[in-house]
Formats: structure tokens, C-alpha cells, sequence
């Protein structure tokens, strides 16, 4: 029904296929850029070839994956078009047609514009807070549009979607992208090793927040550290993060650049459960370098150790300095 803020009762699973349907006529080919990363934050290439890509699905160990898959369809909806529907009026329109409140695509307007064709992937999709009523998902995606002359643009943003609990479905009732500050010249020689590091795999909004100098030594030195060991990915950094300790009136670290969340290691998403081991070694190995507050899927013994439902899907790394 137009106005609504959630989708439809009709089945998630096949709208997603009916988006992938468009992309396969809007001429894709590739593979998935689900988790590859980009030295600039925008670009382009001489290529026609847009990237094959695919809707969010859920993996083993999620915690009410259903509520990810509102948040995830949102933007999969405002972020892939054909036949040079990118403008923000054509958002609308597909927001209203998949059941969405069309009025979020004002709020995700980096994510229409110029293009012949787009497709967007979610890189990942974690929860920056879930509560019995509320929720907040940080939808992590990366874009390509084709453009008029056959060049491909390349972007990205992290957007925090809000939702309350309704009946069939979770309803979305605010988003929120990224702001990251603009880029400086006078990065520090651990900014300059991260931004540099292939091991080190930033989404856009936290390639950002480094660019602009916004990030704590303490924090670049740790994902240094870590990437010694295993391949980084990193979810969110300092923007598209809640200001505060979701459900809280306590200051969350990320707006303050003292933190940092990894989804995954050595290309293994920590959320699943047979890579939580893992996600404890990078826990304790977070402790050893100084991170004052370390949360993820398994609850260790120490003082400076948490774990809860919002911290199934990553890992926290939290510095007091």
C-alpha cells in the first residue's frame, strides 16, 4: 500500500529474484563484488561490463535474519535500476511498488543520479543494535553505474536503517547514510599503511572516515596487527554508526573514531557459527594490543570481553586512547 514503511506480504525471496531478473536484462556480466575492494572512493573505468551481483541472503547463525532482509531489500531496491531510471523520482516509484515508504529515496539520493543502468551490492549487513521492538541494520553497499559513454562510476555508503516490530513484517521508519568528512592531506604513517594494506579490506564510508584523518591511531594500528594474521573486512568504522550504544543514552566510540567492526576474516563471515573460534582469536588478540571493550558471537572471560545479540554478526574492537 503506498506510504507504508515496510514491504508487502508478498514473499521477500521472490521480489529479490524479480530485482536479479531486472539486472540479468539490464545487460550484467562479471562476478560478484560482493567483498572486493576499491583503491578510490569513486571512479572509472573504460569498460561497458557492469559486475554480476546478488541479493543479500541470510547465513547460518543470523539473529532474526527477516529483519535484515527488510533493511537489505530497501536499498537493493533504490540502488539498481535499468533503462536510465536512476533519478530519485524513479526510486519512488519502486519503492511504492515493492511496498516501501517512498519518501526514503530522498534520503538515499547518493544512491540515484546519472547512469543508463546501475546494480548495487550489499557488502554486508550487521546490526548496529537489536532490541524486543526495535532494530538498527547497518547495510554496507557498493554501486556501479554505467554511464552515457560506456564508462562505469564506482561508489558506496553505509546506511543505518531503523525499524520497529509490525506485523507480517518489520517496519522501516528512518534511514540514515554515512557523512564522512572530507579527505586530508595530513594523514598519520598508520593511516597511510591501512589505506595501503590489500590485506585491509575497507567499504567505502570507513575508506572515508580514514581519508579524512577522523580515525584513532590506536584503532589503524590494530587492523595492522591483524592483518598480519588474517584478510580484514571491515564493516563500519566511525560514520553510518549510531551516535550512541544502541537503546542508550551512552556515547558509542565509533562517532569518536576510537572503534571498529570486522565481519569477517580470512573471507570467513564471523556470524556463522563454525567461524566463531576465530572471531575469538581476533578478540584476544584485540585485548593484547590495548582495546579496552571487545565484543563478538562468543562471551570470553575478562573484564574487557562482551557478547550479545547485536554482536553475533561481527566482532567490536573498542579503544579507551
Amino acid at each position: 500500500m503506498p506510504g507504508s514503511s515496510g514491504p508487502r506480504k508478498e514473499d521477500l525471496t521472490t521480489r529479490r529474484q524479480f530485482l536479479g531478473a531486472v539486472a540479468t536484462l539490464a545487460g550484467i556480466v562479471g562476478s560478484t563484488g560482493a567483498s572486493r575492494a576499491f583503491a578510490v572512493i569513486k571512479g572509472s573505468a573504460n569498460t561497458s561490463a557492469l559486475p554480476l551481483t546478488h541479493p543479500w541472503r541470510a547465513r547460518s547463525g543470523e539473529i532474526e535474519p527477516s529483519i535484515k532482509s527488510v533493511a537489505t531489500l530497501l536499498l537493493e531496491t533504490v540502488g539498481a535500476w535499468s533503462t536510465s531510471e536512476g533519478t530519485i523520482r524513479d526510486a519512488r516509484k519502486r519503492l511504492t511498488a515493492a511496498g516501501f515508504n517512498p519518501a526514503f529515496a530522498d534520503a538515499l539520493g547518493l544512491l540515484s543520479g546519472n547512469g543508463t543502468n546501475a546494480v548495487l551490492q550489499v557488502r554486508d549487513a550487521q546490526y548496529g543494535g537489536i532490541l524486543n521492538t526495535s532494530a538498527s541494520v547497518l547495510v554496507v553497499v557498493d554501486q556501479w553505474r554505467r554511464m552515457s559513454d560506456g564508462s562505469i562510476q564506482v561508489g558506496g555508503t553505509t546506511v543505518d536503517v531503523r525499524l520497529i516490530k509490525a506485523s507480517p513484517q518489520w517496519r522501516i521508519v528512518e534511514v540514515l547514510p554515512a557523512r564522512s568528512g572530507n579527505a586530508t592531506a595530513q594523514l598519520s604513517p598508520s593511516a597511510k599503511r591501512v589505506l595501503a594494506e590489500s590485506r585491509i579490506r575497507l567499504p567505502f564510508a570507513a575508506k572515508s572516515d580514514v581519508l579524512a584523518g577522523g580515525i584513532h591511531d590506536s584503532v589503524l594500528k590494530m587492523l595492522i596487527n591483524l592483518s598480519t594474521l588474517h584478510l580484514v573486512d571491515v564493516s563500519v568504522m566511525r560514520s553510518g554508526h549510531p551516535l550512541n550504544v544502541f537503546g542508550t543514552s551512552r556515547a558509542s566510540d565509533h562517532p569518536l573514531g576510537r572503534a571498529v567492526d570486522v565481519w569477517a576474516l580470512d573471507a570467513k563471515p564471523l556470524v556463522v557459527p563454525s567461524n566463531h573460534a576465530l572471531a575469538s582469536s581476533a578478540m584476544r588478540l584485540a585485548v593484547t594490543h590495548g582495546a579496552y571493550n571487545v565484543g563478538g558471537p562468543n562471551l570470553l572471560s575478562g573484564q574487557q570481553y562482551f557478547s550479545d545479540r547485536t554482536h553475533r554478526d561481527h566482532i567490536h574492537i573498542g579503544f579507551n586512547y
